[in-house]
């Protein structure tokens, strides 16, 4: 039985998408379907977008593009540190293995913890909700926020979560986590137990530590984590240091140079 979002998508798109799908299934390749297709299994919220994520792990995205090559599709590695595309005319799926900003890689991890799932009548698997909040919430961009989504998850799932991976997920960057767990409070002011009391005196330990300590002496920003343009005055002209670049970060300032080149292509 169609869902209503499986009901939104036109007949073409839609048969591109089973048949990829299937293809992929009857060669074992390992994939996860996230996008609005998890977000809709974890929330009951359904909206139809052009874009179909799947999730792969980097090493496993040669062998999906030659499989989907194969089957008569174009594909592309977009921006090489994260994306790859399949193109069937207009419709494409996004193939990804990381976030733009290098962060949340997909890894074993996705596949153990992810979740049974049915897509256009398909079995799938989906991504899990702790690693879907970990990419989500690490994007704060002038034209797309995730907020909105993260708290959805959280207060559908909050109390199902693990918490202790999630916060090891976001590591070092804790602080956009404690953002969103502190905005779900004021969000859903009755259901702030979805996020165990734990956590939150965990971050509050942390920040209050932070807060003791002296300012450190490097001048680095974290913003182009959360935002590719917002911060490029800060990278640009204030002499910052990129935390995206490596060894801070996962990225080289060939990958960073190449991400941001494509802002203007994507407005």
């Amino acid at each position: 039985m169609p869902t209503a979002m499986d009901q939104g998508i036109d007949e073409k798109s839609r048969t591109f998408y089973r048949r990829a799908l299937s293809i992929m299934n009857e060669q074992k390749l390992p994939y996860l379907v996230g996008g609005a297709y998890a977000f809709a299994r974890y929330t009951g919220i359904e909206r139809h977008t052009k874009d179909f994520d799947i999730f792969v792990k980097r090493e496993d995205y040669p062998r999906i593009s030659r499989t989907l090559q194969d089957a008569g599709y174009q594909t592309d590695l977009t921006f090489p540190h994260w994306l790859g595309k399949a193109y069937h005319g207009e419709d494409f799926i996004d193939l990804i293995f990381s976030a733009g900003n290098g962060v949340a890689r997909v890894d074993n991890i996705w596949f153990e913890k992810s979740t049974e799932g049915t897509v256009l009548d398909l079995p799938v698997r989906l991504i899990p909700a702790e690693e879907m909040i970990w990419s989500k919430g690490l994007i704060m961009e002038r034209e797309r926020y995730d907020g909105a989504d993260v708290a959805h998850v959280i207060h559908a799932r909050g109390d199902q979560m693990d918490w202790r991976r999630l916060l090891d997920r976001f590591g070092h960057l804790w602080r956009p986590l404690f953002a969103h767990i502190i905005l779900f409070g004021f969000i859903y002011p009755s259901h702030r137990s979805k996020v165990p009391r734990w956590v939150v005196q965990e971050l509050t330990g942390r920040l209050q530590q932070e807060t003791a300590a002296p300012e450190g002496s490097e001048r680095v920003c974290f913003g182009p984590i959360i935002s590719r343009q917002q911060y490029l005055t800060d990278i640009g002209l204030w002499g910052y240091e990129d935390a995206r670049l490596q060894p801070r970060g996962n990225m080289t300032s060939a990958e960073i140079a190449h991400w941001t080149a494509a802002i203007d292509k994507d407005k």
